[in-house]
């Protein structure tokens, strides 16, 4: 159950940590401050920094947009809508590991944004784990 756990919440983080916006976020250093929560239990807020190049800024939906690197399972292909500065997605994968996960991402500003990414995963029969992680982002400075 816990690598179940572990395997969610590694996936959403990735998320947050490639994320730009084409139309308007700028390239840069990014602080992203994360927060799950998972079957009611809240962690501690953590920080990360992502360099962002001009050429992950182009294609909003694909680098927001989850990547499905699963063993075993199959996924449908991806659901997602890009509309005035909102991103939505939603992904599904069955298999030994079956997951849903589900993207809302809002451009706020050139130099901010904040998603919500759901997940719901079960494996080999075990209850299933959801959690929710909260992104708030803000630019910091040119990459160095």
């Amino acid at each position: 159950m816990a690598s179940l756990h572990c395997i969610a919440v590694s996936f959403v983080l990735f998320l947050g940590a490639t994320a730009a916006f084409a139309d308007g976020i700028e390239p840069g250093l990014w602080k992203i401050i994360s927060r799950v929560e998972s079957n009611g239990v809240i962690s501690p807020p953590r920080e990360s920094m992502k360099c962002l190049t001009p050429d992950q800024t182009q294609d909003i939906a694909t680098t927001f947009s989850p990547v499905s690197r699963t063993i075993n399972s199959e996924c449908a292909p991806i659901e997602r809508n890009f509309v005035d500065g909102k991103l939505t997605w939603k992904l599904i994968c069955k298999g030994q590991l079956d997951m849903e996960l589900a993207g809302d991402f809002t451009f706020d500003s050139r130099r901010h944004y904040s998603a919500a990414v759901r997940s719901k995963a079960t494996m080999a029969g075990a209850p299933p784990v959801e959690s929710v992680n909260t992104l708030d982002a803000e630019w910091v400075s040119e990459c160095q």
